[in-house]
């Protein structure tokens, strides 16, 4: 997830296609006739495709710029991620790793690797679980600490890795 690379992938889509992809005016009023970007529609809104990655910023400096995929997932990702962070004190990969679950389609769908009494529990108290799913999206992130040194971490759900040298 390459933050720099998106902005110049917008503005070369936005000048082909002839539209601001990057206001959403712009981008609710040029695309409702073609029902893409924030139609209204049988009580449902199209969600925005174009999220942006997270970056955790402490005094005006990046710390860590992370993203999580995931379609409809990407923004409780990202809130997920986080909260794993400075909530739960978790490393990144920690954060990465750890299992997700998220309402969808009128059931909480989660991860293997909760404990079993949370999820009799949320069961307990009504909510609809489903555990026959696949894994719910995908993160990257990097830490930079103040020595300069950085930490990177990579989601074991999707393909790619951590590198540094």
């Amino acid at each position: 997830i390459n933050a720099n690379s998106f902005e110049i992938y917008i503005n070369e889509l936005s000048s082909f296609a002839g539209y601001n992809l990057n206001s959403d005016e712009s981008i609710n009023n040029q695309h409702k006739s073609a029902g893409l970007f924030g139609e209204v529609k049988n009580g449902k809104t199209i969600l925005k495709l174009f999220t942006r990655d997270g970056s955790v910023i402490e005094n005006g400096i990046v710390k860590m710029p992370f993203g999580v995929m995931g379609g409809q997932y990407q923004a409780a990702g990202h809130a997920r991620v986080l909260s794993n962070i400075y909530d739960y004190e978790m490393d990144i990969q920690a954060a990465l790793d750890a299992p997700r679950s998220f309402f969808e389609n009128g059931s909480l769908r989660i991860e293997r690797g909760y404990d079993k009494n949370t999820v009799q529990k949320l069961s307990s108290l009504g909510h609809q679980i489903d555990q026959n799913i696949g894994p719910i999206g995908g993160a990257q992130a990097i830490k930079i600490h103040d020595s300069g040194v950085l930490e990177g971490a990579s989601d074991p759900r999707k393909d790619g890795c951590a590198l540094g040298y």
